[in-house]
């Protein structure tokens, strides 16, 4: 029998020793700054600082921003009337690494050095470390982030592609699968480290992960064309039907991999990404829009059923995480194929502000070592 728990409560965490802590918790994107303050587990304020065109235009790439945000981020907190001398340990969103293991890091020299050269890739959140130190040093505090996006725990026999010059890679949202991984045990009274469980992220990309004893052992690469098609992402195409793209003279490589990344998917087919937009074309009689609903659920659930594989038909839950978690109609489409492998939990949304302050008290209540990069 299947279970479906439906669940986006709190959960208290008390620190064994009942000190509380105050973390600041920074996650850059490309036209915002997401900023909070936690005390423990609970927040104390959050904003999100919106970036004007016209501002970052002045900037020729995402680290010459770094000052222009780190000014903005001091103005918030004195306005909310926290001095930086009264918190405990400043945490930034993870950005482009090289592949790690799980776990919150110290942010140290080299990752300043990854990270400002764009050495495993520029992105937005590449500013999360170098801002926490920034802000870190002004109170000679420590900085940290957790879990980033190159997070990889793969088995060996996982990362084997079929071409011998072609790997593959660990690329998913490992921040929000951790983070509602580690919340899925607590609800079931089991120790993370123990379970077995397939995580599913439903964004504008999409993520199965297998997730055994603590570690992704297996999981799609959610950025580069692998795993379903999602809103805005191509996941698994064709091999030979792109090559044949590729070579046509068609199109240039950045405009292949922007179809890959950012354009494919949902928005490809409809010229739209938001999927309640499409969900009031269903609403009108849009058989294509219905189809193309149909089949990304039908992707996932059929991913799903491989990462059962990988847990040998082992699982103790299956959890469904992300935006598109909070459609029901969409969640019952991959519940009807999957819920025979094991009971499914729903999470809606991502909470990654609160996982990154949970990251950083972790290791302040010594339940967890910062690692080095």
């Amino acid at each position: 029998m299947t279970h479906v728990v439906t669940a986006s409560r709190d959960r208290d965490l008390m620190t064994s020793t009942g000190k509380i802590y105050r973390i600041v918790v920074i996650n850059p994107g490309s036209t915002s700054t997401k900023l909070a303050v936690y005390e423990n587990e609970k927040p104390l304020f959050d904003r999100e600082i919106i970036h004007s065109v016209s501002q970052l235009n002045k900037y020729r790439n995402i680290v010459d921003q770094l000052e222009f945000r780190e000014e903005l981020i001091i103005d918030e907190l004195a306005r909310a009337g926290l001095r930086i001398e009264d918190l405990d340990a400043i945490i930034g969103r993870g950005g482009a690494l090289e592949p790690l293991p799980s776990g919150t890091y110290l942010v140290n020299e080299r990752m300043i050095e990854d990270l400002k050269s764009g050495k495993y890739g520029l992105h937005a959140s590449n500013l999360g470390a170098l801002l926490a130190r920034r802000i870190a040093e002004r109170a000679g505090l420590s900085a940290y982030i957790i879990d980033p996006i190159t997070v990889s725990e793969m088995s060996d026999v996982a990362k084997v592609s079929g071409i011998p010059d072609i790997e593959r890679e660990s690329i998913f949202h490992a921040l929000n699968q951790k983070a509602v991984a580690r919340r899925a045990a607590e609800d079931l009274e089991l120790d993370y480290n123990q379970t077995r469980f397939i995580v599913v992220h439903l964004g504008g990309g999409i993520s199965v992960g297998a997730h055994e004893c603590g570690r992704v052992v297996d999981v799609n690469n959610a950025l580069n064309g692998d795993g379903p098609f999602a809103p805005t992402r191509s996941g698994g195409i064709p091999v030979w039907s792109l090559i044949r793209l590729a070579c046509s003279g068609k199109y240039a490589e950045a405009e292949l991999g922007e179809m890959v990344m950012k354009n494919g998917g949902i928005a490809s087919y409809l010229g739209t990404s938001d999927m309640r937009e499409v969900c009031e074309m269903i609403e009108h009689g849009d058989q294509k829009a219905r189809l193309l609903y149909e089949a990304m659920a039908y992707q996932v659930a059929k991913e799903v059923g491989c990462c059962a594989a990988v847990l040998k038909g082992n699982v103790d839950a299956i959890v469904l995480s992300g935006g598109l978690a909070r459609d029901m109609r969409f969640v019952n489409l991959i519940k009807e194929r999957v819920a025979f492998i094991a009971r499914i939990l729903i999470y809606p949304g991502s909470d990654e502000m609160r996982a990154l302050a949970l990251g950083a008290l972790r290791v302040l209540t010594g339940e967890e070592t910062a690692k080095e990069y």
